[in-house]
C-alpha cells in the first residue's frame, strides 16, 4: 500500500461482536484463543445488559440478557443458573492448561473475584445443562471396567443415550448463552469418559468402526451395555466321514430343550457330533467365548463326504474373552478334537463381510457318485449313455426330500461334465462337475421324474444311489 494512501478505517464492533473474535470453533474444541498479554474487560459498564426485564430464578435476580461466553456477563449469568465446573469450561470458550472441572473453576473463581456477591446468588443442587452427570463419570468407568474384567481388548466404540428433555433444554442454553464452537453435552461425556478410561488403560483407542467392544451408557438410569464384539474365522473343512451334520441339530423328540429326554440322552441333539462342533468347540475354548456361529458355502447332505480342499465356512466366535491366539495352535486342536472325522488346513481371521461374501458364493462343485441298477445293458451302452449327459441343462423340481423347507419351482441347472465313469456287475460310478444349486442324488434317480433328464432316463433303468462324495468346491479364496 502507497504511504500517502490513507489508511483504511476499521468498523467499531460492539461488545458481543467483540467477543466473536475469539472464538473458535474447531472440531471438539472448547478453547478460544485469547491474547495471552491482554485481560478481557467490559466495555461498556454492567448496567447495560440489564434493561429492567430480569426475573427471578430459583429467589436470584438472573439476567436471561446476558451476553454469550466467552464475556465476563455470560460466564456470570451461567453461573447464577447454577451451571457446573465441567459446563462452565465445556461452553464458556476459555483456553485452560487445565480440563474439565478443574478448569471450570478457575473460570469460576475469576468471576467471584469480579462480583464478591456472585457466590451467594449460586443456590442450585443439579446443573441444568448436564444434570450432574459428569460427577458419574467415575462411578461409570469403574463399572465399565468390571464388565470387562478378564476380558482382551484394543479397540472400544463408546456411546451414551440422553434423554431427549434434556439434550433440548441443554442445546437451548448452549446456543444463547454459550460460547460459538462449544461442545455439545453428549459429546462432551463421551470425550470425559474417553479422557478417563485411557488414564487406566492407555493401551485402548476409541474408534467408529469395527471395535472389539461396544458400550452404551443410559443417561437417565446409568445402566452399562457392554456388548463384547464377534471374532471371525475363516477356512476349509473337509469332511471325512458320514451320518455327520454341519451344523447342530437338534432333538426331534424334544425339539432342542434336552431335560429329561430319553431320546438325545439329556443333550438336546440328534446327533452328539456335528461339524460346527467339532470345528467350534475347541476354539471357544481356547479363547474363552460363549459360543459359536457356523457359516458354511452350502452344506452336503447328512451321508455325504466333502473331501478336495474342503468346504469353505466362516466361524463365528460369540463374546470371546481373548482376541489373540495362534492360528496354527487353533488348527491343531481343531484336528486333535475332531478324532478324524474333520480335517482343516488352515484359518485365517476376517471379518463379518465374509459371511456374507460365502453365503452367497455360487460355485461349481465336482461330484463322485455310485449307484445300483438291475439288468444293466454291456458296459459300453451304460458308459455311453452316462457321457451324453455331460454338457447338458436339466430341469430340476424341488425334491421330494426338501420340499418341507425349498420353495416349490423347476430350478435350470447345467451338468458342466461327466466323467471316470466305472462299470462294477450292477454298481455304477461316475463324476460329475456341476452348477452351483444341482440336486445330484436326483440327477440320478430322477425323484420320480422331477428331474429331466437324469441318469435313470439315460439308461432306462431304476436307479438307486448309494454314496456320494463331495469332491471339490470350485471356489477362489
Amino acid at each position: 500500500m502507497d504511504e500517502d494512501e490513507p489508511k483504511a478505517v476499521e468498523p467499531e464492533l460492539d461488545e458481543e461482536d467483540e467477543w466473536q473474535l475469539y472464538a473458535s470453533a474447531g472440531y471438539a474444541s472448547t478453547g478460544f484463543i485469547l491474547d495471552e498479554t491482554e485481560e478481557i474487560e467490559d466495555k461498556q459498564p454492567d448496567d447495560v445488559w440489564f434493561d429492567g426485564d430480569d426475573s427471578d430464578f430459583e429467589g436470584n435476580t438472573v439476567n436471561w440478557d446476558a451476553p454469550p461466553c466467552p464475556a465476563p456477563l455470560g460466564i456470570a449469568h451461567l453461573i447464577k443458573i447454577g451451571v457446573c465446573d465441567f459446563c462452565l469450561h465445556r461452553i464458556g470458550g476459555r483456553r485452560s492448561d487445565e480440563r474439565g472441572a478443574e478448569a471450570g473453576a478457575v473460570l469460576r473463581g475469576e468471576a467471584y473475584v469480579r462480583d464478591k456477591e456472585l457466590p451467594s446468588k449460586v443456590t442450585q443442587d443439579f446443573c441444568p445443562l448436564c444434570e450432574n452427570l459428569f460427577e458419574d463419570i467415575g462411578n461409570i468407568v469403574e463399572r465399565v471396567s468390571e464388565s470387562l474384567s478378564g476380558t482382551d481388548y484394543s479397540t472400544i466404540q463408546f456411546g451414551i443415550h440422553l434423554p431427549k428433555d434434556l439434550i433440548q433444554e441443554e442445546d437451548r442454553i448452549r446456543s444463547k448463552y454459550g460460547a460459538p464452537g462449544s461442545y455439545p453435552l453428549k459429546s462432551a461425556l463421551v470425550e470425559a469418559i474417553h479422557h478417563r478410561i485411557r488414564s487406566v488403560n492407555n493401551r485402548v483407542d476409541f474408534v467408529k468402526e469395527k471395535p472389539d467392544i461396544m458400550v452404551l451408557v443410559d443417561g437417565l438410569t446409568l445402566r452399562i451395555d457392554v456388548d463384547v464384539r464377534p471374532l471371525f474365522l475363516y477356512g476349509r473343512y473337509r469332511k471325512l466321514v458320514r451320518d455327520l451334520p454341519q451344523t447342530r441339530w437338534p432333538c426331534r423328540a424334544c425339539r432342542g430343550r434336552a431335560e429329561g429326554c430319553e431320546s438325545c440322552g439329556g443333550t438336546g441333539l440328534q446327533y452328539p457330533d456335528s461339524v460346527q462342533d467339532l470345528i467350534g468347540e475347541p476354539i471357544k475354548e481356547a479363547l474363552d467365548a460363549d459360543d459359536t456361529s457356523f457359516h458354511g458355502m452350502g452344506r452336503e447332505d447328512i451321508d455325504v463326504r466333502c473331501l478336495g480342499s474342503g468346504r469353505p465356512f466362516v466361524l463365528e466366535v460369540k463374546r470371546p474373552s481373548k482376541r489373540d491366539h495362534s492360528l496354527d495352535d487353533l488348527v491343531a486342536r481343531v484336528n486333535e478334537n475332531s478324532s478324524g472325522k474333520v480335517e482343516v488346513d488352515g484359518l485365517s481371521w476376517c471379518d463379518r463381510s465374509k459371511v456374507r461374501k460365502v453365503k452367497e458364493s455360487r460355485s461349481e462343485k465336482t461330484y463322485t457318485i455310485r449307484f445300483r441298477a438291475d439288468d444293466l445293458a454291456d458296459e459300453e451302452t451304460v458308459t455311453s449313455a452316462i457321457s451324453s449327459l455331460s454338457g447338458v441343462v436339466i430341469d430340476q423340481e424341488t425334491p421330494k426330500r426338501v420340499s418341507h423347507r425349498r420353495a416349490a419351482k423347476t430350478r435350470r441347472r447345467k451338468v458342466i461334465s461327466v466323467g471316470s465313469i466305472l462299470v462294477e456287475g450292477d454298481e455304477v460310478q461316475f463324476s460329475a462337475r456341476c452348477e452351483a444349486g444341482t440336486y445330484v442324488k436326483e440327477l440320478v434317480h430322477s425323484d420320480e421324474g422331477r428331474t429331466v433328464p437324469s441318469v435313470q432316463s439315460a439308461i432306462d433303468r431304476e436307479c438307486e444311489v448309494l454314496w456320494l462324495d463331495v469332491e471339490e468346491i470350485h471356489a477362489d479364496d
